[in-house]
């Protein structure tokens, strides 16, 4: 495997200075308190079912009634939700937020990030305000902070002080450390070379080591995602218990055994396929984005609400190419893992070449419906799924009681996922969240 293979999946070597520049609470203009509104005669996906015809009512941050017919309170506005859907606020559940990330993520109606590498201190001031349902202008973080990998390895190349380890005895301690400065989940990287010596060129974590990180979050309480890009370490990861895989392999399709290990763990793939699609080798010969990519691009439902660096990181991909990267092989093995009964989350990987945070997410949906996911579930894997298994309390469903993060789009994503773009309003903890517009750079 290339070096830029490695490089691609963790994040290009951009993200080293603003890893350290995330917005500070309260450093943005946020939007003001609303004391509540209602959507009437909106189509619902409330996280997990369709109701086809409800009228939802948000009161200070949640909402506090859904249903059909209910009357509008007096004093709140109402927003018609007639040829429309409402859905929970979006989670992307792999990222690598920097710089004006997480705006730019809620522009495109994602309200709650799973960062997969981040530095933790950079975090920290984000996680003290995310339980709060103060007005805000930007998504909600979580993080696994410094990502567990091997001395000089994937990971270390970008002049981040990531702290190595290299033997099963330091995994107790380095899962503490982890904890201590605020990681909300364990992301370990595995990327050990076969028989024949093929593989990254960075040194990995060996089995045994691999195995300790996992059993010693486990003890904590904690989940351990793995980071794989070939199917036998995929194998082995899922083995030594991991929670997830954050990626899917991407070497060959997944075979009946990895699936059935992956089913009887219980295990999640968040396959990233929008990164994959952004580097699609298959589109080599070719100059310019990858095609699917340029496609996604030049959608008018997206190309009016990219920022300049948005639009230069989904044009990443013409430069990054990698040989590893084969969009129709990664769709198999999802349809695959998903036909086998294993759950699939979404996210996006932004913003590695070929992605952009926030825009990219509403990409990994179509590509999942295109793996074999019905819209309903692959809306699912970007909302009620991975708030139930990464635990994120209050989000991605719509209930009484659930926080007010909210999307109303044009038409009916449950049955065209395309319709995710046709965005109409965002809610962030109940407050309208004004969407921006950014001129076509000429």
């Amino acid at each position: 495997m290339k070096r830029g293979v490695a490089a691609a999946l963790a994040g290009a070597a951009a993200l080293v200075a603003g890893f350290l520049a995330l917005p500070e609470p309260g450093d943005e203009h946020e939007p003001a308190a609303a004391p509540g509104f209602v959507v009437r005669d909106v189509r619902v996906f409330d996280g997990e079912r369709v109701v086809e015809q409800a009228t939802v009512v948000v009161r200070d941050g949640r909402v506090a009634e859904l249903g059909p017919g209910l009357a509008p309170p007096p004093g709140l506005e109402v927003v018609d939700g007639r040829g429309r859907t409402l859905l929970p606020g979006l989670i992307d559940a792999h990222v690598h937020p920097w710089g004006d990330a997480l705006a730019e993520t809620l522009n495109f109606g994602v309200t709650t990030v799973l960062s997969m590498f981040s530095d933790p201190a950079a975090a920290r001031e984000l996680a003290r305000t995310r339980d709060s349902l103060a007005p805000r202008a930007h998504a909600d973080l979580f993080s696994a902070g410094w990502l567990a990998t091997a001395p000089a390895g994937h990971g270390t190349q970008f002049g981040l002080p990531v702290p190595p380890l290299g033997t099963p005895a330091e995994a107790p301690a380095w899962v503490d450390a982890r904890l201590a400065e605020g990681s909300d989940y364990i992301k370990i990287v595995y990327e050990p070379r076969d028989a024949n010596g093929l593989g990254p060129p960075f040194p990995s974590l060996d089995r045994a080591t691999l195995a300790a990180l996992v059993a010693a979050a486990h003890q904590r309480r904690r989940l351990a995602v793995v980071h794989v890009s070939r199917l036998e370490p995929a194998r082995e990861a899922l083995q030594a218990g991991a929670d997830g895989l954050v990626h899917v392999h991407a070497d060959r399709v997944a075979d009946e055994a990895l699936v059935r290990l992956a089913r009887e763990r219980g295990a999640f793939v968040t396959p990233t396929l929008a990164v994959i699609a952004g580097n699609d080798s298959a589109a080599a010969g070719r100059p310019g984005p990858p095609r699917e990519t340029e496609r996604f691009a030049a959608d008018p439902a997206v190309q009016p609400f990219l920022t300049p660096e948005q639009r230069r990181g989904l044009e990443a991909g013409r430069g990054a190419r990698l040989s590893i990267f084969r969009l129709e092989l990664a769709l198999a093995s999802v349809r695959a893992l998903h036909e086998g009964g294993v759950e699939i989350l979404a996210g996006s990987d932004a913003p590695n070449p070929g992605t952009a945070h926030g825009a990219s997410l509403h990409h990994e949906l179509e590509l999942l419906v295109r793996a074999g996911l019905t819209p309903v579930q692959a809306l699912r894997a970007a909302t009620a799924a991975p708030a139930a298994r990464f635990a994120l309390g209050d989000r991605g469903r719509i209930a009484p009681g659930r926080r007010a993060d909210l999307l109303l789009v044009d038409g009916d994503p449950t049955a065209d996922i395309r319709a995710t773009r046709a965005i109409v309003r965002i809610w962030k903890n109940g407050a309208p969240v004004p969407r921006r517009r950014y001129p076509e750079a000429t």
